[in-house]
Formats: C-alpha cells, structure tokens, sequence
C-alpha cells in the first residue's frame, strides 16, 4: 500500500506524516513566477478563485448555503477564511498534492471549476510565490460526518497531512493561512491584500471582505439604476477615471446576451496611434480575469478602452488573458458591431456629439469604412479629408468638382496644391492613412462619381500654353535649359499660371519616379546589373520642371546671354521646385544644389568684380 493510501486511512488525530510532491516545487515555483504568471500579485487571486469555487459548488447542493469570503492580513501573513464545501482527507490528497492533474475531488466542485475558469491543477501552488508556507484548514459540506483536515506544506517540497478536532473547524468551509516568504511581506500587508481583493473582486457574486470592509460592488456599475442618462454617463464618466485615468468623450453599452456579456466601452478623450495596443479590463463571472486584454475588440476600434464580465471566454493556463479561439472571434464581431451601431446612431441623431469625437479620431472610423462599405456611406457627410478647397467631407468635395482628383502622397500634393486650385482643378490629398483608398472606393457608395489619380499630365494641360511666338523666341533659352536637366531625367516646359509668385514647379508621379530610381540603380550597377535593370527600362513620361512664363524672375533669366548661365539658374529653379515640394533628395540632386549655389556665387563675385 502506498504512503497516500496509508494516509488515508489513518484514524482521526492520527500523528503527522511527512510526504513528498513528485516534483521539484522550487523550480514549479520559479516556472510559475517568472514564465507564467506577469505579478507574484496573481497569488490573492488564485485564493479568491478557489473560495468562490467552493462556494459555487457547495450552492449546487445547498442553495441556502452562506456564501461569505473573509480576508485577514497581518504581521507578514494572510488568513483566507470560506463558506464553501471543503474538503474531506482523500480530496486533500487529491486535490492539493498532485502537481499538473486537474482534480478528482468530488463532482460538486470539479463542474464548477471547469464551469468557471477550467482545470490546470495549479490552484494554491500559486501561492508559493509569495509564501513560504502554506497551511489549509477543511471540513467537507458533502461528507457531514467527515472530520477537519489540515494540510501544511514548504516551498522546499514536502507536505504533511492530518486529521483535527470537530473544534478546530465547527462549520463546513476552508481556512487557508500563508506566512510570507523572504521578501515578500510586502505582498500580504493589509493595504496591499485589500487593494488586490478589490481589483480582482470587485465584480464576484458573493460577500467577499477584508476585515470588516466589503470588497463587492454590485451591481456593476453599467448595470445599475440611475436617475437618467445624463446621471448615468457622469456615474460611468467617474468610474471609467478610476479605471483608466481619463474622462471619456462617450461610453458605449456593451451588451451581447448570447455570449454572456455586459460591459461599456470608454471613448478616449486624445488621438492614440492605430498601432498602440489596447488594454482591457475582463472579469470572467465577476473576477477579474486581465487588465490588458487586448485580441477583445477589432483592430479598427483602437479609440475605445473596455470593461466587461463574461461567462464564455475561455482563458490561458496563466488565467491572465483569452485565448484565441472561435468563440472570441464571435465575441470581437458582436463587439465591434456595437461599436458600429453607436457611430451610426450619432450620424443619424446626435450630429454634434459625432463631430466631437471625429475631431479626435477619425483616423479609426476611416480605417473602419475602408473595409465597410455601409459605414463609408454613413460616414460620407462626416468624415474630414485636405483639400484644396479646405478641410471638406468626400460628400461636398464630390458635390463641387465632377472629376474627384486625388494624390497618393502628401508630397505630391503639397507640389501641386497651390498650382491646381488656382486652375480651378480640386485635388484631395491621398497620402494620409487610409485616405487614398478611401477615395478610390467612393464610386462604389455614390454612383456617377469620376475618381482620377492627378498625374503631371492633367496639370501641365491645365496650365496655359504660351504664345507660340515667344515660346519660338525663347527656343535658346529652353534649348540650354533642357540639355542642362536631361542627365537628371527631367524635361523643362514652359507654361503661363497663377499664382504669379512661384517661378517653377516639378511635376511627376509614380511611374515617372520608378522609372529614375531604376535609371540611377542602372547607374551604380555593374556590368551584369546594369544589362538587367536596362532591360527593365519602361516608357513612363519623365519628370517635368514647369517654367512659369508670368514670373518676372524667370523673364529676366529667359532673357540671359550666356548658356552657361542660363544652365546654372534653371538648376537653381530645380532644385528650389525640389524644396518647395519637400520632396527627397538624391545624391544628384545635392549635388546639383549645391553646384548652382556656388555657380551664382561666382558669378555674382566675378560680376563685382568686373563693375569694379
């Protein structure tokens, strides 16, 4: 017969016998507090779980039963007293000195923990992680003749069993006594036990106090009667602070009947990055399971915080998030559909409460319409876009130009922005997340809808073509301005726009920007490369340098003697059309700015010079 075997049959207050886990618990213990679990913190709640565990399972038989949890800390140790079904000495042997098997005990409470947070067979060894000591007292519900058990263990290990005296546990229930290992005292003060059992138990079904102060706070506070709506978002408004630490600009009711949850999610009050992950706050019936939940919500809806309570989501053996299954993939739609009705409820009804929180994130509902299209149809009148007819919604962009013109980066648009609305041709500016695509998919919620990308094409045929006698006038001029910009891929036209300040513009879009960066790869390239990259040469229109025939800077140079001069104020006019579009610059590019600066400086000098 084995030593559990014998253990068990021992008569009541039997001497103690020592036993041994079959395991190393010192590295269980260090494989727990650094691999598994995030904070020696999770010890407080392993205690709560399996009080309510008990009781939940002493309930199914007695729904009478009291249900009350009792924490007292003090000196560096912690008493956990319940109500629940206890233990006889067989669940003892069973259920707290097997390492790595779910429980056998009885039925009653082996449904209920799988029926709550599931079977990992770890239980109060968790609390090895902050004690050195672990003593539990039980008496069983389900066996009323059975006598108080004890069982004591180490953290180096062993363990000891024995049977007590009816007056050491009068009523059925467990007491779970922890003294604090080296330097983790800390852990078991009072402020600290309390401040845990209030974040981990806040939302639990049952009386649950350290001392004399409750823990509890039911009804959760979304489900809580108020005066009225306004009541009722200043109440949420408070506890969302407490929370997260912010006021929210909204909260949205979280309610999917189905999967068992209620909760609200809290609008930020400040724009956070689309790649910022989300923390949520996840209680799974009533404790709490994670704070920093963050697979809850769709990758879109990164402008809310929520806090819910469920009965359905499946947790990780660390019990300190979800796990990635069909259920919480059915969870995050339902999720973000409420999301989606709250946004459609404030375009068709509160008007202003919508502006409101687009002027903070509006970046998230465009990453949302791109892939909805019923949202991008909602969202039309809303959503703010740079043009240049001002900050305007696609909707009266759209109303006021036939052909919605579009660019696919910022810096394209800035290079042509001043030039196209003074021809009267509107341009949006697509190089903002989401915006591009956003365009392009307008036709497909408002039919009718011409959308082009701008190319260097449509601006430079807007711009008024000059007097073909001047231009024939200025053939030397252009001659010696063109063969000075060809080695740089770029074409020089000449053309007369508004506004008359800019002397120049640099026209180009993507192909004719692939087709230079293949052409200067060619060029560093060595033999075997360059044969390659020059089979691969395309037939994109170059890049264009657009004179502007009405500046009276580029009259005074169209009308310079000297070619070399002419070729050394076109490669200033360049490069400054380069700056102006804050466009990158090549090494060619560099090196042409500063050839042109010096170039001015010596003629300047040299002019000087000369007068003197």
């Amino acid at each position: 017969m084995d030593s559990q075997t014998s253990q068990a049959s021992q008569p009541p207050h039997s001497p103690s016998s020592p036993h041994t886990f079959q395991v190393d618990l010192r590295g269980l213990v260090d494989l727990l507090s650094h691999h598994l679990y995030s904070s020696p913190k999770v010890y407080l709640r392993e205690l709560l779980q399996n009080a309510v565990d008990a009781i939940t399972a002493r309930r199914a038989t007695e729904p009478d039963a009291p249900a009350r949890v009792r924490l007292y800390a003090e000196g560096g140790a912690l008493r956990v007293e319940d109500t629940g079904v206890g233990l006889t000495e067989a669940d003892v042997h069973s259920l707290l000195a097997t390492i790595g098997r779910s429980s056998k005990r009885a039925e009653g409470l082996q449904e209920a923990r799988s029926d709550f947070l599931g079977q990992f067979g770890i239980g109060l060894l968790a609390c090895f992680v902050v004690a050195e000591r672990i003593r539990v007292v039980s008496r069983s519900a389900l066996t009323p003749g059975a006598p108080p058990v004890e069982w004591t263990a180490a953290d180096d290990g062993s363990y000891t069993v024995r049977t007590l005296p009816d007056a050491e546990r009068p009523e059925p229930g467990t007491t779970v006594h922890l003294v604090a290992r080296a330097g983790a005292a800390e852990w078991l003060s009072p402020g600290r036990v309390e401040a845990l059992a209030r974040d981990f138990g806040s939302l639990l079904p049952y009386d649950v106090r350290v001392g004399d102060e409750a823990v509890t706070d039911l009804p959760a506070p979304w489900d809580r009667p108020y005066p009225g709506p306004a009541a009722r978002r200043v109440a949420l408004a408070r506890h969302c602070h407490g929370l997260f630490g912010f006021t929210p600009l909204d909260t949205i009711d979280l309610s999917v009947p189905l999967a068992g949850i209620r909760g609200v999610a809290y609008v930020l009050p400040s724009a956070v990055s689309p790649a910022q992950r989300a923390g949520h706050r996840v209680h799974l019936k009533g404790m709490l399971l994670t704070e920093r939940a963050e697979q809850l919500l769709p990758d879109w809806a990164f402008f809310v915080r929520c806090v819910l309570d469920t009965d359905s989501l499946r947790p990780t053996a660390s019990r300190e998030s979800l796990y990635e299954d069909e259920t919480l993939a059915a969870v995050r739609e339902a999720l973000g559909e409420r999301i989606r009705a709250w946004l459609t409820g404030l375009a068709a009804g509160d008007p202003e409460r919508l502006g409101a929180f687009l002027s903070v994130h509006h970046l998230g509902v465009k990453s949302l319409a791109r892939h909805d299209r019923e949202m991008l149809r909602t969202m039309l009148p809303w959503l703010p876009f740079e043009t240049t007819d001002g900050r305007l919604s696609l909707e009266e962009f759209a109303q006021r130009h036939p052909v919605v013109h579009f660019t696919r980066t910022v810096e394209e648009y800035r290079q042509v922005a001043p030039i196209a609305s003074a021809q009267g041709i509107g341009v949006i500016n697509g190089g903002y997340t989401y915006d591009s695509e956003l365009v392009q998919a307008l036709p497909s919620v408002r039919p009718g809808t011409q959308v082009a990308e701008l190319d260097a094409e449509t601006v430079t045929a807007r711009l008024d073509a000059v007097d073909p006698a001047e231009e024939l006038a200025l053939s030397g001029f252009l001659a010696a301005a063109r063969a000075r910009l060809d080695p740089l891929g770029c074409d020089v036209v000449l053309r007369a726009f508004h506004p008359l300040s800019v002397p120049a513009l640099h026209l180009d879009d993507r192909d004719a920007r692939h087709e230079q960066a293949r052409a200067d790869a060619e060029e560093r390239a060595d033999d075997l490369w360059a044969g390659i990259l020059g089979s691969l040469r395309g037939s994109a229109p170059r890049a264009r340098l657009v004179l502007n025939h009405l500046n009276p800077l580029v009259r005074r140079i169209s009308a310079l003697p000297d070619p070399e001069l002419i070729g050394t104020a076109t490669e200033s006019l360049y490069g400054q059309a380069l700056l102006m579009a804050q466009r990158p610059l090549r090494p060619a590019d560099s090196a042409l700015l500063n050839r042109a600066f010096i170039g001015l400086l010596e003629w300047a000098t040299h002019s000087e010079d000369g007068q003197a």
